[in-house]
């Protein structure tokens, strides 16, 4: 995780594992982000969700959706906490089938538009894909919408892009049918593993 050094001092990037013993309050910490999801589907993110997209339904995607992969220990997810709040996040799956145990899939990159800028989205995608060597991980997929920043966030970072689906997915914002670039990126093996 040295490379997230490269957040802002004022960012701290952390692995979220509510169950820890001292870790923050998990109602606070699931609606900050609930706040930060609502605020990146509104502010026209391709991230699964439309508008109107309430609070409770975001918090809902928290509690439903990731927290029992985060106990389970199949879903990984970092965030970035600047100051009290919690300002972006990423989750890394890691329940694939046992042929593929060599891959994790990325998923929503959100960082709160209030918070852009400053790193966030590289510091976290760096300390996600030290989590993923540890886990043993060589292999990363994820899909993002064609030609938007975080398409541009990847490429930057060694992602490679292995093709675009057309009219994939709906806008947040918009019916319209959004294109999606599905990328992959090769890791080194961790120190001590094979």
């Amino acid at each position: 995780m040295s490379e997230a050094m490269h957040a802002p001092a004022d960012i701290q990037i952390e692995e979220w594992r509510p169950d820890r013993p001292g870790a923050a309050s998990l109602e606070q910490d699931i609606d900050m982000l609930g706040e930060v999801l609502r605020a990146v589907v509104y502010d026209g993110a391709g991230v699964s969700f439309i508008v109107p997209f309430s609070l409770d339904e975001a918090r809902a995607f928290w509690v439903d959706q990731v927290l029992p992969g985060v106990r389970a220990r199949t879903r990984r997810v970092v965030v970035a906490r600047w100051g009290a709040r919690i300002a972006g996040t990423v989750q890394l799956d890691l329940a694939v089938p046992p042929n593929q145990r060599h891959r994790a899939e990325v998923a929503k990159l959100l960082v709160h538009p209030g918070a852009r800028r400053r790193g966030i989205a590289r510091a976290l995608m760096v300390a996600l894909e030290a989590i993923a060597q540890s886990e043993g991980r060589t292999l990363l997929t994820l899909d993002t919408w064609t030609g938007r920043g975080a398409e541009r966030l990847y490429l930057s970072l060694g992602y490679v892009a292995a093709g675009v689906i057309p009219r994939y997915a709906r806008g947040s914002l918009t019916p319209d049918l959004e294109a999606t670039t599905i990328m992959y990126k090769e890791l080194s093996p961790a120190e001590g593993r094979s």
